[in-house]
């Protein structure tokens, strides 16, 4: 079993002079990330915004350790815009499958070199359960193949047992978030349904639904906050083979501070059984 914690992306402006050197280039900062900062994962998230390339995640490879691993998000195509009723000209789902499949065409490196952890397919709010929805994920799972497969549902019509079980029963991961306690939002349920353990932390910012993109995430988890994860963290653990944390509360830094915290508190936490 092996645990990985580290960030919700990597490349952030807002991060020289807090997390990376002030004068850092942006194209030096994946290897900053993992061979200064001694991050063993990442979770790629620029793959949301854009279809990946091989020659994408090739160049990436060349400036972390061998034993690194990649959790990459699913894009956009996939989990939102067939969906989005404010897209006036929304794709089709047949578009959406085709994009699904050029995503898993441009992970091959990091499969041939045993280096993807696996896809993060994150479904917004207006993505609820029904019987099409499922099958749609289902298509997505057989389209990716052997591709380890973890799902983040933004829906709190989702948090109910029958998910966790429909996950489960068809070997997807479930992923966890740590966010404000506000009612549309995600529980926190430390489930796990697969061999693959997700925890995302999203900050506490209860001015979410108000704040911009970039106030949203800006949370810094204190020491105490952290230390209250460690009995479910075991838990998950304990019932995977890899158990991937990430934070994503990424204002100014913050994410790297707090998993280099998290990462202390376990070992502590191990050196104290």
């Amino acid at each position: 079993m092996s645990i990985r914690i580290g960030t919700s992306g990597f490349s952030f402006l807002d991060w020289k002079g807090n997390a990376y050197p002030k004068e850092i280039k942006t194209a030096d900062m994946l290897s900053y990330y993992a061979n200064d900062l001694k991050f063993n994962s990442v979770e790629v998230n620029f793959t949301y915004y854009a279809l990946p390339s091989e020659k994408s995640f090739m160049g990436m490879q060349k400036k972390v350790p061998k034993d690194f691993v990649f959790t990459v998000k699913g894009n956009r195509g996939t989990t939102h815009d067939p969906f989005d009723s404010r897209i006036m000209r929304k794709p089709s789902i047949m578009k959406a499958y085709e994009d699904t499949r050029k995503f898993a065409g441009a992970l091959k490196p990091l499969i041939a070199e045993n280096q993807l952890g696996c896809v993060l397919l994150q479904f917004p709010f207006f993505f609820n359960p029904s019987d099409e929805n499922k099958e749609y994920i289902l298509k997505c799972k057989d389209i990716l193949k052997d591709i380890p497969l973890v799902i983040e549902f933004r829906s709190t019509e989702w948090a109910n047992p029958e998910t966790l079980r429909f996950l489960s029963g068809n070997k997807m991961g479930f992923c966890a978030v740590d966010e404000p306690k506000l009612t549309r939002l995600m529980p926190y349920m430390p489930e796990v349904t697969s061999k693959i353990g997700y925890l995302r932390f999203h900050g506490r910012n209860n001015n979410w639904f108000n704040a911009s993109l970039e106030e949203r995430y800006n949370y810094l988890y204190s020491e105490e906050e952290l230390k209250t994860f460690i009995p479910d963290i075991k838990k998950m653990a304990g019932k995977c083979n890899d158990l991937y944390m990430f934070f994503n509360n990424c204002h100014q830094g913050f994410a790297v501070r707090n998993a280099n915290n998290l990462r202390r508190i376990i070992e502590d936490s191990e050196k104290s059984e």
